[in-house]
């Protein structure tokens, strides 16, 4: 993609400006072709960042936020690439499950490093089960190249999980909302098929054990293999108004292979009360921006001089 950017990269303090440039970028795998698109600064930090994208999207993200996120660290200077994996997007061949893109993900990793050899390290970076894939890709490959990992509202979804969430986090708060009397009172709400979601989730939550993959352990003891065995820095982005990062927690807290592992010392979260899923607001997307870019410049300093 030719042309050229300024940008200002801040980690708290306003930085230099920065020139970077975006390239557009096929990958082969399996016989498929994948598509990405390269943010580099002139002269990049010696540690970049991969966007994994979760499905059904491609690589702009919601609302563009990957598009903005990517330029966002090349103006700050750290390399950015975001890329649709087989089946989505641009990409060729069938849609492909976020626990089954290891292959694609190493792909996008050997191109990075071949375009910048001077990258001594990557970071991967994903929203929701694009978070889930980068644990599980280290679970299944350990690859050294991995320097730390990003992981925005990380997707650990299961019947009882989602239950439990609702249960704790949607009927209890709705029950002292005025709203939610109001509409009953005026007939707006359903109440027996409210009742009947109560039930079934209640029933659900009663089923405790996650199931395997096909031919493996379920994904999310992938997750968890994979973030306790990983010892280079992880910062978890959690949004207050979303029932996926509540449902993550819930279930850290709770399940007993991931009991603790938030509390790990190479693990930095930043809660955003307000903030919903896909960080859809311009200051949202900022403060995940600087965020990322701050906790970067911390975790590798060194390859920022």
């Amino acid at each position: 993609m030719p042309g050229a950017y300024r940008g200002i990269g801040t980690g708290g303090r306003k930085l230099a400006q920065v020139t970077f440039a975006e390239r557009a970028l096929t990958l082969e795998c399996g016989g498929e072709t994948l598509v990405g698109i390269l943010a580099e600064p002139a002269s990049p930090a010696d540690v970049g960042v991969l966007i994994i994208v979760g499905g059904p999207q491609y690589r702009a993200g919601s609302h563009r936020q990957f598009v903005l996120l990517s330029r966002q660290l090349a103006a700050g200077g750290v390399a950015a690439m975001r890329f649709d994996y087989r089946g989505m997007g641009d990409a060729t061949g069938s849609p492909s499950s976020f626990d089954d893109v290891v292959e694609d993900i190493a792909v996008a990793i050997d191109k990075m490093r071949a375009c910048h050899p001077s990258l001594k390290q990557i970071v991967l970076c994903g929203l929701c089960d694009a978070a889930s894939a980068s644990l599980i890709y280290w679970q299944a490959r350990r690859d050294t190249r991995i320097g730390g990992m990003v992981l925005l509202n990380p997707w650990v979804r299961s019947e009882a999980s989602l239950g439990r969430a609702r249960i704790k986090h949607y009927y209890g708060r709705r029950l002292f909302e005025k709203d939610f009397w109001t509409k009953l009172a005026r007939g707006r709400v359903q109440a027996g098929k409210g009742i009947r979601e109560v039930i079934g989730d209640f029933l659900a939550t009663r089923r405790t054990k996650t199931a395997p993959s096909a031919g493996g352990p379920a994904f999310q003891d992938r997750m968890a293999t994979g973030l306790r065995t990983f010892d280079g820095p992880v910062l978890v982005i959690l949004s207050g108004r979303d029932l996926t990062a509540k449902e993550f927690l819930d279930y850290g807290a709770s399940n007993p292979q991931w009991r603790g592992l938030l509390d790990r010392a190479n693990v930095s979260r930043h809660d955003m009360n307000d903030a919903d899923h896909t960080f859809s607001s311009h200051l949202w997307r900022r403060e995940v921006e600087m965020t990322v870019l701050a906790w970067l410049r911390r975790s590798f300093a060194p390859g920022f001089e």
